[in-house]
Order: structure tokens, then sequence, then C-alpha cells
């Protein structure tokens, strides 16, 4: 497996980290290019180039398939193909990839939309000018992406990671949003399991050193300015 850098189009967010995460687990080297998404970094037509679709992050892998370029957005797909590209957090056999990838694309259809939404409409719509209190959307948002958590806790409470016994690019996908539950007003209570889960999956090396990338850019227009 080639050693060649792979470039990484990236800003410290929940679907950032996924990638960075993935990076740093499977031990492959990355040339960091910051998306400034706040500036509107993502509609520059050299990166839309890699990225039509205007969001971050994406990649190029200078050793793609048949040692070609190839230039990759969707955080999913770019898990798929990393797990794939190092035969690394996919399982071992065929029906272990089958349930990565349906909690991949759980996260992916539903986790992250939902909690993005959930983000938005009870942390950042308020403080818009002028302010867009929407009781109606934050008490969906909240609702859903709680049934959703419940869904997550009760996998968890059969099996140490989200796919199996295994740890894999799943656990990579959902842990980001996961790990922000008390932004979107949610409560681990009444969720044992993936109060555990989010505790081993924090401590991995990997995760610390993905999640800490550029972590200093990060904005948090709530909170308390000093």
């Amino acid at each position: 497996m080639s050693t060649a850098p792979i470039d990484l189009f990236y800003w410290p967010t929940p679907n950032g980290w996924k990638i960075s995460i993935a990076l740093e687990e499977m031990g492959l080297p990355y040339t960091l290019h910051l998306i400034d998404i706040g500036k509107g970094d993502q509609f520059a037509p050299e990166f839309l180039k890699i990225a039509p679709n205007n969001r971050m992050p994406a990649i190029i892998d200078p050793d793609g398939p048949d040692g070609e370029p190839v230039s990759l957005f969707e955080s999913g797909a770019i898990l798929q193909y990393l797990a794939r590209k190092t035969g690394q957090f996919y399982g071992d056999t065929v029906r272990d990839q089958l349930i990565v990838d349906q909690w991949l694309m759980w996260q992916m259809g539903g986790l992250g939309p939902m909690a993005g939404q959930a983000h938005h409409f009870l942390k950042y719509a308020p403080l818009m000018d002028p302010p867009q209190d929407l009781p109606y959307a934050k008490d969906r948002y909240r609702s859903e992406t709680g049934r959703l958590y419940k869904v997550l806790n009760e996998q968890l409470s059969k099996h140490e990671y989200v796919a199996g016994d295994f740890y894999s690019i799943a656990d990579m996908a959902i842990w980001g949003w996961a790990s922000l539950w008390e932004g979107q007003q949610q409560t681990l209570d009444d969720k044992p399991h993936m109060a555990r889960w989010l505790d081993t999956v924090s401590a991995r090396p990997g995760v610390i050193a993905g999640r800490a990338l550029a972590a200093e850019l990060r904005n948090d227009p709530t909170a308390k300015k000093t």
C-alpha cells in the first residue's frame, strides 16, 4: 500500500471528524487542506471540482484504484473507500461488512441529518437576526434525535460496538454526532449502553487525534463571550 499522503479537505465538524479519525485510526498519512465553511471556502470553484455538492469532507488519494488518483466526496463513501483500501475496520466477512454498511447508512440518512437539524434549531436559529425560535422545529428534531439514540442504545445493549464485537467505520461515523448529545438536548440517563460506548470510543488514541485536528478553529456562537 502506498504511503503517498492523502489530501484531506476538512473543517472541524462531526462530518469532518469522521475522516480525520479514520485516517488516524488507519495510520494513513495525509495533508490537511482547511475548508472554512464559515467563510464560504466550500463554494470555491477549485473545491467544487472535488466536491460538487459544496460540502466537506472530501479527499484526493494519489494512489487510488489501479494506482491512479481518485477524488471522493460524501463522508460515508470516503469511509467505505478507506476501509476497503486498508482492509481495516470493516469486519472480517461479507456478513460483517453488510452490518457495517447498514449502520453507516443509518448514520448518513438518519442520525446525521436529524442531529444536525436539532443543533440548528436548538442552538443557532434562536440567535439569528431576527431570532428564529421555532418550537415545532425544536420539538420535532429533538424528539427524532432522541428516538434514534434509543435505537443506538438498544443495539449497543447487545454488542460492544455498533456493528458487532469489532470497532468499525460505523462507529467512526456515528461517534462525532453522538458525542454532541448535550447540544442536541438529549440525556444519557436512560441510555447506559450508549454512554458506555461513548466512553470507550472517546478514549481511543485515533479518535482523540482526529477530533483534535484544527479543534481551535471550531466556533460555537452560543458560547459566552469573555
